[in-house]
Order: C-alpha cells, then structure tokens, then sequence
C-alpha cells in the first residue's frame, strides 16, 4: 500500500511539474502578443494611455497587466515582454496596428497598400445620420427618467473585484439619437474597439460583393487550399453562418488553440484557418469560428485585388455612411483581421447598425443588395436553437420552442454583433432601435437588462 502511495505522489508531482512546464511555454507567447497588440491600437488608434490599457484591457488574463510594455513613438512600435517573450506590434498611418509573429518588420512596412482618400467633409457641420449635429425630435416621446436610470446602472461600478469598464452607449429609436453617455476618457470620437463586431463589417463587405455580381453565397468558396480535396464542397454560405465544417478551436483561454495559433503565431491568419482539415459535413455543425470569418476577409480581397481591397470597406461602406472614425486592421500579410480588429467611434457603430436596420439602404442608395439583411438574420440550419444568422448573432430561437432562445426577454427579432468584451450592436426592427453598448468587460455585463429598460423608455 505504502508503494502504491509513492508512485501516486511520483506521478501526481509529474504532472504538476508538466502542466507548470506547459503554462511557462505556451501563456508568455500568447500573452505578449495580446499585450503588444492591444497597446500598439490603444496608443496609437485610439489615442489611449499605457496606464489606462493597462488598468482595463490588459486585465483580460492574470499577469497580463504586469507586462514590461515599451512604446517607440519614434518608430510607432511597440513591444510587450513576458517573463522569456517579447512580442512587436507596428502602427502604420491609415492601416492601424499589426502583430508580427515571424515576418521582418521592414517587409510588412514595405507593403505597397492603395488607402481610401477621406472625403474632404466635416461631420460636425453635417446634422445625423451622416453628421454629427442631433436635433432631439424624438427626445419628448420617450421617457428620459428610465434612459437615464439604465444610464446610471450601466456605467456605475458596484465591484471592483469585477469591473464593467463600460465606456460609451449609445441608443438610436427611429434613426435618431435618443441616449448617449461617455465614461471619462472618452467621448463621441473616441475608436472604441469591437473585437468580433469586425465579423459582421466583413458580412458587409461580402454583401457588397454580392450586390456587384461578384460572389454568390451558394458557390464554392474560392479558397485555393481547398481545390482537391473534400473542403470544395464549403461554400460562402457555410463560411458566413460558420458552419464549413473545419475542425476549429475557439478558446480564447487555451494558449495553444485554433484562435491563439492562428492570432498570436500567424503572420497570414487566413492562410492558418484554410489550412483546418474538415471534420463535419459542411453545413451539418454550427462552430462558432474566427478563422473562417478571416477566410472571407481573404476571398473579398482576392475577388477585388488590392487595388481596391484596402480602399473597399472605407469608400463602400464606412464613408458611404458617415462612419468617419472606423479602422480595420490588417494582419503581417496585409489581409484584414475580419475576425476581430476595428474600431470605430460609438456613434459610428450605431450608424452600422442603423444601417442593418434600414434594410442595408442609407440615404436612398442601396449599399447591401435587396434581400440581404433578411438572408444575414436567417437562422444558419446548423445552428441548434436559431443563434446565429451569416455573422450576426440572433435571437429567433429553436423552430418547435421560439421562447427557448438566447436573451427570451427581448423581443425574437433583435440581432445583433457581438465583441469579445462584451461589445454590442443590436437591433430590434420591431422596436426600430438600435443599442451599442461598448467597453472592456469581462464579468457579466448585464446587456438584456439595459435593452429591456430602454425599450420601457419608448412610446407603447
């Protein structure tokens, strides 16, 4: 018995010392890189200070805020140290900020990249949507003491131990502004980041291409990884409602995942997804899925060529409407990060929404092609309970049982954009409102209950 004790004590003492052999090589890398990259668009995207990253934004991971940060404005660089592991992240003007894995930094800057000329107009002097001047006609119809209320509750901090770090919110009823409030730090024309909102900017992107005849969701996705073998048979419609069938890990707290291998140790992070083995039928398993999303960022930029790639989402759908304040960020190899990296100002992220909310039309021009936004807020047919449109999360629930849904307080057509740190873009075409709620948090900010109280707020 004696025996048996000792080599339980030899073998429970192994695999400590393997799981802490584990954790020392695989977190650093992955840490680091989130550390670089995060500061590098903070700082030099947003406008931030280390300090203030480091007090929201680094607190994603234990001992992430401790990093050794270091920001070169002379080169507009910054590098993150962890224990053994250093990580880079360059800013570049008009293209944000890239994470280098294995790539020379002077290769990436050398990029030959074609940026959008900014339309030489003043939001400030332009009246809303398309401008920054809000007139309140619709101020006396909702009840501003509950608006306020679900204000005060949203920013207000009642935990230290877990804090919401809410950072701005803005609510639109009816096209126009009817909430708004900042946290100190930031305000109107603050890039606030969106994380995976970024997956429903690329659902734009690919509608756009659909409008001009130049995709179509039921074809092969023109992937070139996946031309002789069984991944042929994924289209684009798999690839949008995330469903291709691709063996994917998503796990943001897994150091050697699918998302980390593919976020932290890859320069060409669309190459690393279309390189997945296929595990289910195409369209038969819904899996939530980064890499995929950053396939179709690859397929819009080979279906236009990057002539256009880099100017597309600014003159096709950001200035088109009035979102003057939005960036994509591109990966080392220059194809946007689609999965996960812009930003834009909260009143930018509710012009997106409006625009969803508009049936895709913005000022009488149709931007997405007639019958997209039905299409987008579809459920996908693998998705077990409705979740999940093409790159939108929804609302509708399972087909026998519609109450069994998501958020089953909040009307079944809302849909909406979803970022990592509980950023929000939702819609509710039956209330005709829009709600963006953005923000670094991590412990459950109540999302429903703030949707709840402002729909309370409006006419019956």
């Amino acid at each position: 018995m004696k025996k048996i004790f000792q080599i339980a004590a030899l073998v429970t003492a192994g695999s400590i010392v393997l799981a802490l052999f584990y954790v020392g090589i695989t977190f650093p890398p992955v840490m680091a890189g989130m550390a670089a990259k995060t500061v590098c668009s903070c700082v030099y995207v947003s406008g931030r200070t280390v300090a203030s990253v480091r007090e929201k934004e680094l607190m994603v991971f234990p001992g992430l805020s401790d990093a050794t940060i270091a920001v070169n404005n002379s080169d507009s660089t910054v590098t993150a140290t962890i224990l053994w592991q250093t990580s880079r992240a360059i800013f570049r003007k008009g293209l944000g900020c890239t994470l280098l894995a294995t790539l020379d930094e002077a290769a990436v800057r050398g990029q030959r990249i074609e940026l959008a000329s900014r339309p030489k107009v003043n939001p400030d002097t332009l009246p809303w949507p398309m401008g920054n001047i809000v007139y309140d006609s619709l101020q006396p119809l909702v009840n501003s003491g509950i608006i306020d209320r679900a204000l005060d509750d949203a920013f207000r901090e009642v935990n230290p131990e877990k804090p919401l770090f809410t950072h701005a919110i803005v609510a639109l009823y009816k096209g126009q502004i009817i909430a708004e409030r900042y946290a100190p730090g930031f305000d109107g024309k603050s890039k606030l980041m969106g994380w995976s909102m970024t997956k429903s900017i690329i659902n734009a992107l690919t509608g756009i291409l659909v409008k001009e005849g130049k995709l179509n969701p039921e074809a092969s996705a023109p992937v070139p990884e996946w031309t002789d073998d069984d991944r042929k048979q994924i289209t684009l419609n798999h690839l949008l409602q995330a469903s291709s069938g691709l063996k994917w890990s998503e796990s943001y707290f897994i150091p050697t995942s699918d998302f980390h291998n593919m976020f932290i140790r890859s320069d060409d992070k669309a190459a690393y997804a279309a390189g997945r083995k296929l595990k289910y039928t195409p369209g038969s398993h819904f899996q939530y899925s980064s890499g995929t999303t950053n396939i179709l960022s690859r397929i819009v930029r080979q279906t236009v060529g990057d002539d256009q790639y880099y100017r597309l989402p600014y003159e096709k759908l950001f200035y088109k409407t009035g979102m003057y304040q939005a960036i994509i960020e591109p990966d080392a190899s220059g194809t946007f990060v689609g999965s996960s990296y812009s930003y834009a100002s909260a009143r930018d992220w509710a012009r997106f929404g409006l625009l969803y909310l508009n049936d895709g039309i913005w000022n009488g021009e149709r931007i997405l092609p007639p019958g997209w936004v039905e299409y987008t807020t579809t459920p996908g047919q693998a998705t077990d309970k409705g979740q999940y449109g093409a790159q939108w999360w929804l609302n509708a629930g399972k087909k026998e049982t519609p109450a069994d849904r998501y958020y089953p307080e909040l009307p079944a057509d809302a849909f909406w954009a979803d970022g990592f740190e509980e950023q929000y873009v939702m819609v509710i075409p039956s209330k005709n409102l829009v709600l963006v709620r953005l923000g670094v948090s991590h412990h459950g900010f109540d999302f429903p209950k703030l949707a709840t109280e402002i729909i309370k707020s409006l006419p019956e």
